[in-house]
């Protein structure tokens, strides 16, 4: 990472309601993805990649699982005497016990880390998005452009604008200006929720907004247009890389088939740029002799006895004789029994599909199936 120092914060609270019982007792981004990684896998390994070597991650919908699956950031190298991993869940202070009310009201309440730490910049990202990202291209870009603040954006479809956080910007990518999920879009140019700031910047204008009563305490509907209105230089980062934000069934389902379609540029082969995760201490991958393994991913500790097709296989995960499973999600420690059939489905840790069940329909829906 270029000179001066960075510390990353990366919001993990949300509840990821649209992605139904696959939250119900699980922070979204401790949700399972990709054979043998977790949704924060992307951003933490981001980090890594890109030597920020301070993150603090915000928790706070059932946050215990994730903080454990966390730890000490080891996993991604993000630990030690040089480097620190710290979750920072709602706590008791002076102004009393609150849920973070919005995502600039997380960071303001972490503002003594942050000021502990030295920060000479800020990058916030969400702790549920699908992507690979250089940061330090992102703070070269903020620092060349003398910007207060730096948004990362790519362009979506017009259908699409109304889901996210849209701005405008000039031939010098200078933001003129910004409607967070607007009706009748007048731009394409969609925030990633991934910002850059100068800390001095962001801590003047996150007191201000503490003391707004007014404010939604959110960086896309009050910070951002706070700034804008106060002529603050504010730039549009573009990046045109693969991005998704996996907060339905549907969408989930998408970004794992996703890994197996060559005109895709997630790689998760990619050595230089590793997806780092936790280690599951699994034995070896077992294909047995009249097993039929085709265009899918098979973690460790799986044992394949049946067919399997264009599906994503987690750890532990048994597929019995004459099983099928195709287009399909299989999360870890699941038994799919003998004679059952899954066709696009997403299928939930821990379970047992029993004896000659069908999992399909006909339609093209994607089916969810968790306890």
């Amino acid at each position: 990472m270029s000179s001066g120092k960075v510390v990353g914060m990366i919001l993990a609270g949300g509840k990821g309601t649209r992605l139904k019982s696959l939250t119900k007792k699980l922070a979204k981004p401790a949700v399972f993805f990709g054979g043998k990684y977790r949704i924060i896998d992307f951003p933490l390994s981001n980090c890594a990649n890109s030597g920020i070597d301070t993150v603090g991650v915000l928790t706070q919908y059932e946050s215990v699982a994730l903080n454990t699956y966390i730890s000490n950031g080891s996993n991604w190298g993000i630990d030690g005497n040089k480097s620190v991993t710290t979750n920072l869940p709602p706590r008791q202070t002076e102004e009393g016990a609150n849920w973070y009310m919005g995502t600039a009201d997380a960071i303001y309440h972490n503002i003594d880390f942050l000021d502990r730490s030295n920060a000479d910049y800020v990058l916030i990202l969400s702790g549920d998005h699908i992507y690979k990202m250089d940061y330090s291209k992102l703070l070269e870009f903020h620092k060349e452009k003398k910007s207060n603040l730096t948004v990362a954006c790519l362009n979506v479809t017009l259908e699409e604008a109304k889901r996210f956080g849209i701005m405008k910007a000039d031939e010098k990518g200078q933001i003129v200006s910004f409607a967070e999920k607007p009706n009748k879009p007048e731009s394409t140019l969609a925030s990633m929720g991934i910002y850059i700031f100068d800390y001095k910047t962001l801590r003047s204008e996150l007191i201000k907004d503490h003391k707004n009563t007014k404010s939604s305490h959110d960086f896309g509907k009050d910070i951002i247009p706070q700034m804008l209105d106060e002529k603050k230089s504010v730039y549009a980062y573009p990046f045109s890389g693969y991005w998704k934000d996996v907060g339905t069934i549907d969408s989930l389902w998408e970004a794992n088939m996703d890994l197996l379609d060559d005109n895709v540029s997630l790689d998760i082969y990619d050595n230089e740029f590793k997806i780092l995760s936790a280690d599951t201490r699994s034995t070896p991958q077992y294909i047995g002799p009249k097993a039929q393994v085709r265009d899918s991913i098979v973690n460790q500790g799986a044992i394949i006895l049946g067919n399997v097709s264009h599906s994503i296989i987690f750890n532990e995960v048994t597929i019995e004789k004459g099983a099928l499973v195709e287009d399909s999600v299989i999360m870890p420690n699941t038994i799919i029994k003998s004679g059952s059939h899954i066709r696009k489905a997403i299928v939930g840790p821990q379970l047992v599909i029993a004896d000659n069940h069908v999992v399909k329909k006909s339609s093209d829906k994607v089916l969810l199936v968790n306890n």
